[in-house]
């Protein structure tokens, strides 16, 4: 795993698994999460649970489907879950509740964990272009009823500045909502290289949101330690997790 590097209050916790350490086989191989990829239940289930032993108990398990939907675990949420578990649809999480774990799969999307500094509230973002676009981010941090000088955001492992190639309609979408996301789109033949960690810094800068971390690490160049679905096409799902110990 990748644990967040960042000055959170000591009772965050919150780290981001690689493919490493799981029992599925090629082209999964090994540490697949994602239940929704192909890969064999059983394998999913196991890998799953290897991961639980590493959490206060098993994560809030999302159906990510590029929406700016958000779901609060809250008590009566989480009560109703226990009672008659569903299929969650949305592309981020939040709780103020201990010892529940926030929890975004991604394979080249960028995940954003995000806390105050009083460590009372968390949650986990999936991320992609067009998330980010549509204002996942605005919506979650939201959520916070605290400063922006007061959050703190930790950006997981995604794709890359130099692999994230997109066309002219990406390009357009975000320089129609700001001319300033231009400088995260680098001109490559007819297309362009954007650099998800910048466009997500830049909306959080937009919201006042500074105290940013992470971004170092490129899903589709390192293919020993990350699933990367733009390399490689059919593959498994990182988790990345978050809870208030």
């Amino acid at each position: 795993m990748i644990a967040a590097k960042w000055p959170a209050p000591k009772n965050i916790k919150a780290f981001t698994t690689t493919r490493e350490g799981g029992v599925s086989k090629s082209p999964f191989s090994s540490n697949n999460l994602g239940a929704h990829v192909g890969d064999c239940p059983n394998n999913v289930q196991k890998n799953r649970a290897t991961l639980t032993t590493q959490l206060p108990n098993s994560p809030i398990w999302l159906n990510q489907t590029h929406s700016t939907d958000i779901f609060n675990i809250n008590q009566t949420s989480l009560s109703s879950l226990i009672e008659n578990p569903i299929v969650i649809n949305a592309d981020a999480s939040f709780t103020k509740l201990t010892q529940t774990v926030c929890c975004v799969m991604t394979a080249d999307c960028l995940p954003i964990l995000v806390t105050n500094k009083n460590g009372d509230t968390v949650a986990a973002i999936h991320a992609g272009w067009r998330g980010l676009a549509d204002g996942i981010i605005e919506k979650s941090i939201g959520v916070f009823n605290d400063k922006a000088d007061d959050l703190l955001v930790w950006l997981g492992p995604a794709i890359g500045p130099t692999a994230f190639e997109v066309g002219n309609d990406v390009y357009n979408i975000f320089i129609n909502i700001d001319a300033s996301f231009s400088k995260a789109f680098t001109p490559c033949g007819k297309k362009y290289l954007a650099n998800i960690y910048q466009l997500a810094t830049l909306k959080l800068n937009m919201l006042g949101v500074t105290n940013i971390y992470g971004g170092n690490d490129c899903t589709y160049k390192n293919e020993s330690l990350f699933y990367s679905f733009r390399r490689d096409g059919q593959t498994g799902r990182m988790a990345s997790v978050i809870w208030i110990e």
